[in-house]
């Protein structure tokens, strides 16, 4: 006679929404938790997209405020979703339900990226808050069957509806209060964990959590290439030079794979084990993914300049991947390697390599010298780290 395991979770229509065990082995990100990822990366593709042309037509100041505004909603949504998954996730029907609601409001904000690029956050507004409400059902959930986790559950519950009221209320404001009101509420946001768990913690799962941030950050690497990508293909069926715009694309691929080495070189999880709330961890990751997607919509940027099919002057062309580079290892090495790694040649590499990244920006060729950078950070990764035990 077998005994069942006794973190098997059978399927059922319905189960009380408890805490999950802080310690379960073997957990990992669920096929709902997959999907949810992917549905949130078309928000993300478009607000690459419409980045990628506010830079190519020069309007480099409204284009970057725009993207860094309307990624905070599509972050602010998937972080939400994802420390709550791994504290209370039951996998049953009511479960599923308000997770398909929070996919449709992403999907909602997906549509409304381009809106918002025109200073209309009218859709991007509706789809959030749809998450956002989803959200507060989910905590409404766990205050109930959970006792233990009630007043947290509750304090979440009230938080993210008055600053969803707040947002709905923004829509009304006089325009010369559009980025204070929306600096407010998005501080707001933040602010909302805060305060829930201040007293009793939820019981999110360490790898699991490492392991979602680092699932979200593959897809944001995978929409820089799919969007480079799709550049090169264009410049190819207009006549260009075909051989300067592989060279090209073939420094962007050595950056990408770069980023990839350097981010998943340290554990996640061990890193994330030294912040004492995960806060720092978490919201920090904020810059991670942006600057990863940036990156392509930078190279996409540099094989306009080089097609002249763009507007941007050479020193955006030049900026637009340097920058999102710099600011990818400074996050990297602050959030994963740690400005005290016992390694100093790691230590000192990724804050070294950010600075070469930026001077490189002025040179003739900015992509492929930001390339030889990282790839030489990774060389030092690797040297350095050699004989070093490997930790899961």
């Amino acid at each position: 006679m077998s005994v069942a395991p006794a973190n098997r979770r059978y399927r059922v229509w319905y189960r009380p929404m408890t805490a999950r065990n802080r310690d379960e082995e073997h957990r990992a990100a669920t096929p709902l938790e997959l999907l949810f990822d992917l549905c949130f990366v078309v928000a993300v593709g478009q607000a690459a997209a419409e980045l990628h042309h506010a830079l190519s037509e020069n309007h480099v100041g409204h284009g970057v405020l725009s993207f860094l505004l309307v990624f905070f909603a599509i972050w602010w949504g998937w972080v939400n979703f994802t420390w709550f998954a791994s504290a209370f996730d039951t996998d049953d029907g009511p479960y599923r339900l308000l997770t398909f609601v929070q996919i449709a409001g992403a999907l909602v904000v997906a549509a409304g990226v381009g809106k918002a690029f025109s200073d209309d956050f009218t859709v991007i507004v509706i789809g959030y808050v749809l998450m956002r409400l989803a959200m507060v059902a989910q905590w409404l959930r766990a205050a109930r069957s959970a006792p233990e986790c009630r007043p947290t559950a509750l304090r979440y519950a009230l938080g993210i509806t008055i600053v969803q009221a707040g947002w709905i209320a923004r829509l009304a404001v006089p325009e010369s209060w559009f980025l204070p009101s929306f600096l407010v509420l998005a501080a707001a946001e933040l602010l909302v964990p805060v305060w829930a768990e201040r007293r009793t913690p939820t019981k999110w799962h360490h790898h699991h959590i490492a392991e979602r941030y680092g699932l979200f950050t593959l897809i944001v690497l995978g929409e820089t290439i799919f969007g480079a990508t799709n550049a090169v293909r264009e410049a190819i069926d207009t006549g260009h030079d075909v051989l300067n715009l592989v060279f090209l694309a073939l420094a962007g691929l050595v950056l990408v794979f770069g980023m990839w080495w350097l981010y998943f070189d340290q554990p996640g999880h061990q890193r994330l084990a030294q912040f004492k709330y995960g806060y720092a961890w978490g919201y920090g990751h904020y810059l991670i993914f942006t600057s990863a997607a940036a990156v392509g919509v930078g190279i996409e940027v540099a094989l306009d300049h080089e097609t002249h099919t763009g507007h941007a002057p050479e020193l955006v062309a030049a900026f637009a991947p340097t920058v999102p580079v710099a600011v990818f290892l400074v996050s990297v090495w602050l959030l994963h390697v740690g400005p005290r790694n016992e390694c100093r040649p790691i230590a000192i590499g990724f804050p070294l390599a950010a600075v070469l990244a930026l001077g490189v920006s002025f040179t003739p060729v900015p992509v492929y010298l930001t390339a030889l950078v990282v790839a030489a950070l990774v060389a030092t990764t690797v040297i350095a780290s050699h004989g070093e035990p490997v930790s899961d």
